[in-house]
């Protein structure tokens, strides 16, 4: 991994990723890659790890393809300096932004600031750059409590509870805001909803990593089967589900990071607009469900307590797909139990992240 691609480094096209250290930035590049591009990623690491990118250039054996540039979106000059200077750039994935939805809640001026000004910051850059493409990351929060299952048109904005969903949405508007207007028409854009990433890269080499006590699901339940957190709290039994616990839309980390590539390859085949899709399964699975299929990757039991429910929480949450089938040619292919044994694969072989990393040296 380089600090910038060499101008004779050209495979299927160049592709900048914000974000792409993270989570599901660090499993988009392996794909990218994978598949022919050449990837600069920009991150400034505040979630996340370069060690994630290191491990991408040896999945893929093609590290020289891979570029890492430290640079925070809302340094505006710094970003437009960096933009500048890379090599011809076809597109952007969009995945930069603080995400902990209790989080954002208790700060939310950092939140704007740092999801909406960043992304001000980056469209600025991109135009300046003559960068016209980008696939920008959102979330199934933007529908707040609509009733399932969710498509495309469900109406957005309404009942959203926290500062996380809420700056989806605003960016959500500002690039439709941009999209209608002139200088914009001649923009692909590409939202993409997401509804709950799970799991990890079947090698066990990348996942989630978050910083601090994890504030989705998964990486919980798994925390708690290697050991690093006592037991896990469900917030309610009494919704009116099966066993009365929340119903959500879980997707593997691999199908969300091959939604990317689809909309990179529909963008390249379709005449610039803005278009929205949700990525998920069209599957509901409650908390119980998701802890026993992990007691079952892990061949251990998963010790939980029952707790009162958190407010802004809703029953059952879960999308419609059709839309990302018919325009996008993409569906989920992974299964519940494909989910947990790549995240245990994962936790397992990382009990504490990235961290284990430095053990290593």
């Amino acid at each position: 991994m380089s600090s910038a691609l060499s101008t004779a480094s050209r495979g299927k096209g160049h592709v900048l990723v914000t974000g792409g250290a993270g989570y599901i930035g660090s499993h988009t590049c392996v794909q990218l890659l994978d598949a022919g591009y050449d990837v600069t990623v920009l991150d400034n690491l505040v979630n996340s790890k370069v060690e994630s990118l290191k491990r991408v250039g040896e999945l893929t054996g093609k590290a020289d393809r891979l570029a890492f540039r430290e640079v925070d979106l809302r340094d505006a000059a710094a970003l437009k300096a960096v933009v500048a200077a890379l090599p011809a750039c076809d597109a952007c994935i969009h995945f930069a932004g603080l995400k902990a939805v209790g989080e954002s809640t208790k700060l939310p001026l950092e939140y704007y600031e740092n999801n909406v000004g960043g992304t001000l910051a980056l469209l600025s850059a991109m135009r300046a750059a003559g960068i016209k493409n980008i696939v920008f990351s959102s979330s199934a929060t933007v529908y707040g409590a609509a009733e399932s299952p969710i498509t495309e048109a469900t109406p957005t904005g309404a009942g959203i509870t926290n500062a996380y969903g809420r700056s989806k949405y605003v960016i959500e508007e500002i690039l439709g805001d941009f999209a209608r207007s002139p200088e914009g028409a001649d923009w692909s854009i590409a939202v993409l909803r997401y509804f709950n990433p799970v799991g990890a890269h079947p090698s066990g080499r990348i996942g989630e990593d978050p910083s601090g006590p994890p504030n989705n699901l998964m990486p919980y339940v798994s925390q708690v089967a290697v050991g690093r957190r006592p037991h896990l709290s469900v917030f309610g039994d009494d919704y009116p589900t099966p066993d009365g616990t929340g119903v959500r839309d879980y997707i593997h980390v691999q199908d969300l990071a091959r939604g990317h590539l689809s909309a990179l390859a529909m963008i390249e085949a379709s005449d610039p607009a803005l278009r929205v899709f949700n990525l998920g399964t069209g599957v509901g699975y409650s908390v119980l469900d998701m802890v026993k299929a992990m007691e079952k990757a892990a061949g251990k039991p998963i010790p939980y307590e029952v707790g009162p429910r958190r407010p802004g929480d809703v029953a059952t949450v879960y999308a419609d797909t059709a839309k990302a089938k018919d325009e996008l040619g993409w569906v989920a292919e992974l299964g519940l139990d494909d989910m947990c044994r790549d995240l245990w694969a994962w936790q397992s072989a990382n009990p504490m992240g990235y961290e284990d990393a430095k053990a290593e040296l």
